[in-house]
């Protein structure tokens, strides 16, 4: 057996190594493409302070019969962490008075309260639970939540053409490991980075539901809003449509008015 020297080992290896370079390099860029999308969009979101807003929530079962509810919307921007937002259902009666608290986190778990009226008590939603169905609609409770760039990791996957726009493609994977997605697939226009459509995929990484966004209008020249959000559930054929009316923005909202103690007195 002829010995092999060194020298060509170690040619052999290096050969190698530049083989993988290209992957490897392509896997780095697309991960930092996909950082600086969600970084630019969020940069863009910046010193709205807080805003109001109108909703009516249209559930549909897979034979298409509609239920409706009307809500108020509450947003206050947390610069140094999480948003933090509240929701109150006006209509119907049963739900009248029913109130979700959010607080949002950047890097840690999001603290969420749900105010039952009929029970009179405020019930925590824990981080193993928030991946669970909001009130019967097809939102999750971790759809409602502002969706923080430190709480996913990214990846850019294509430039595609939407609509009239040319939107990049980029997949988000939570690092909570008790989210109920394995990944996400995000639409958003290069002009303006607003999002148009996200494909959810669940543990199983089959596609389990989409959300598309239409009907977006600009506030104070610079924030853009969509004025509907229709979430599609693939496996049940449920359905859920958000309409936003109303946007108020930078009113005298404030920490009072999203204190846990405070969802018993929400009108």
């Amino acid at each position: 057996m002829i010995p092999v020297r060194p020298i060509y080992l170690c040619f052999a290896l290096c050969l190698i190594l530049l083989a993988c370079l290209p992957v490897c390099a392509d896997d780095a860029t697309s991960e930092e493409t996909g950082l600086k999308i969600a970084q630019d969009a969020h940069a863009r979101e910046k010193g709205f302070s807080n805003f109001t807003a109108q909703q009516t929530m249209v559930l549909r079962n897979k034979h298409g019969q509609e239920s409706q509810r009307q809500l108020r919307v509450k947003v206050l921007e947390v610069p140094e962490d999480g948003d933090k937002s509240l929701f109150v259902f006006d209509q119907p009666r049963d739900v009248k008075g029913t109130a979700l608290l959010i607080h949002a986190h950047r890097e840690s778990a999001d603290d969420q309260w749900l105010y039952l009226p009929a029970l009179k008590r405020v019930k925590r939603i824990s981080s193993s639970n928030q991946s669970g169905s909001f009130m019967g609609s097809e939102f999750a409770y971790e759809d409602l939540t502002p969706q923080a760039v430190e709480k996913f990791t990214y990846r850019y996957l294509r430039d595609e053409a939407c609509g009239d726009l040319t939107c990049t493609v980029t997949e988000r994977f939570s690092v909570d490991k008790k989210s109920g997605y394995r990944r996400q697939v995000v639409w958003r226009d290069k002009d303006e980075l607003r999002v148009w459509k996200v494909e959810y995929y669940d543990r199983k990484n089959s596609h389990l539901k989409t959300l598309t966004l239409e009907n977006y209008a600009q506030y104070l020249a610079r924030y853009w809003r969509a004025g509907q959000m229709t979430m599609v559930n693939h496996l049940t054929g449920k359905s859920t449509v958000l309409t936003w009316t109303d946007f108020e923005f930078q009113t005298d909202l404030d920490d009072r008015d999203f204190t846990r103690t405070g969802l018993r007195r929400v009108r």
